[in-house]
Formats: C-alpha cells, sequence, structure tokens
C-alpha cells in the first residue's frame, strides 16, 4: 500500500539500489525477514524501477509530450491548497502540503485517476506532481504519471487500459452532486467519510473517449455495459458531468 520512504534516499542518490537489495536479501538469510517480502522489495527496485528509468531514458524527450486523450482540462487550484469538498482528494493533498509525500494509492488511484477522469492537462499534472513530493524526480514521476496514471502515453507504459477502467468502482445510478465523490478512494489509514457517489465522471470518461479506446478489448465490457443504458440515463450522466467538470473551470 505504501511508497517506501527509502525510496527519496534511492531518488536522489544518496542510497545505492544494489546496497538495498544485498540488505534485504542478507536479512532473509539472517531469518530476520520472509522470502515474500523480500522478493516483492527486490523485485520493485531491480525489476520495476529500472523498468521505469529504461521507459524514461529510451522515449524521452518526446514522452513528456504525449497528451494520448488530448486532455485540456487546467489543473484546478485545489491541487495546490486541498480546499475541495471531495473528502478522498482533500486527504491526500493536504497531507501532500503537509508532508511532501503521499502513499501509492492517494499518488495514484485517487489524484492520479481523478486527474485522468476530469481530463487535465499531462505537461500540468506532471508539473504538479514534480513539484510537490520530495521523492519525484523527472525519470520516475514522468513515467509513473503520464504512463500509468493518465495514460497519456497511449499504454506504451501499461500496455493494457487506463487505471480508471481497473480501479473505479461504479454505481451509475447515484447523481453527482456539488458533495459528491466522483471517484471512489479510500486513504489507508481512514475510509473516506464523504458517502460514495460513484461514478457518473468514470461512464462519462468512456463515452468522451469512445473513438480512442472503443476498440481496446480490456475496456469493451464496460462499453456494453455502458450502451445497456437507457437514452434518459446516458443523457443524465453527460448532463451532471459536464455541470461538475465545469465547476473545475
Amino acid at each position: 500500500m505504501f511508497h517506501a520512504h527509502v525510496g527519496l534516499y534511492l531518488n536522489s542518490g544518496l542510497l545505492s539500489p544494489l546496497d538495498c537489495i544485498q540488505a534485504a536479501e542478507q536479512a532473509y538469510y539472517d531469518h530476520k525477514a520472509q522470502l515474500n517480502a523480500v522478493e516483492g522489495f527486490i523485485r520493485q527496485i531491480l525489476g520495476w524501477r529500472e523498468f521505469v528509468r529504461g521507459i524514461y531514458w529510451r522515449e524521452m524527450p518526446e514522452y513528456a509530450l504525449d497528451n494520448f486523450f488530448e486532455a485540456k482540462r487546467d489543473l484546478p487550484s485545489f491541487y495546490w491548497n486541498a480546499k475541495t469538498e471531495m473528502n478522498c482528494v482533500r486527504q491526500a493533498i493536504q497531507e501532500t502540503i503537509d508532508n511532501a509525500y503521499a502513499h501509492h494509492i492517494q499518488r495514484l488511484m485517487v489524484l492520479g485517476n481523478f486527474a485522468l477522469l476530469a481530463g487535465l492537462h499531462p505537461r500540468q499534472v506532471n508539473d504538479w506532481f514534480l513539484s510537490v513530493y520530495a521523492d519525484a524526480f523527472e525519470w520516475v514521476e514522468l513515467p509513473n504519471v503520464s504512463g500509468m496514471a493518465l495514460f497519456a502515453d497511449g499504454g506504451l507504459y501499461s500496455h493494457r487500459k487506463p487505471y480508471a477502467a481497473r480501479r473505479s468502482l461504479h454505481q451509475p445510478h447515484v447523481r453527482l452532486t456539488a458533495r459528491a465523490v466522483p471517484i471512489q478512494g479510500v486513504d489507508s489509514k481512514e475510509r473516506c467519510r464523504t458517502p460514495a457517489r460513484s461514478i457518473t465522471l468514470y461512464w462519462d470518461f468512456l463515452d468522451r473517449n469512445r473513438s480512442k479506446l472503443g476498440n481496446n478489448h480490456r475496456v469493451g465490457m464496460m462499453y456494453r455495459v455502458y450502451d445497456r443504458m437507457t437514452d434518459e440515463k446516458r443523457k443524465e450522466i453527460a448532463s451532471d458531468s459536464a455541470q461538475f467538470l465545469e465547476t473545475l473551470n
């Protein structure tokens, strides 16, 4: 669930990745750590971290300009001051402001997922992530935000489908309101107190981007669910989403 705090020291060059791997390996041999924990830790550094680094060095500088969904909306001001009634978003941003740190679920599935569904411009989202987190360095921040959170590279990084389609919880019978949460997220310390009012914005995201996602077989089932809705329901989704997105402007 958590970004390891050791990431800051690895990304800034104060710790060697190999030193961390060898220390974890030795902890296993000394019976101080279980195999599954050690394997997962080493895999993240030796596997995932190096994969991300490879993507960055192979694809830059063009990678920074990728915008698969042609997202244009400006980053809302609440990303800087946490002044929003969306409780999950507010908590994640406030912890970021207080600590220059947030764990994986907050970064990806709350703040990143909202940015994807709301159509925020990737460059502005990347600039924000790079500015606010102590462990954010461009080579690791950019692929994770543009590739994993925003699908701005069209699937080069994830090779599957937008994360919104994988993790969002949808309750299409509930309308968005000023106090609603258009995505449902969970803070690992405390469940969001705002009632789950998901996921009108999810369906609207699919509809807006059908020309780009309609042939993605990993999303096909969700489009079939959407197509079975009544015309009235789809109009309601579009209207509610448009009203909510207008508040971001």
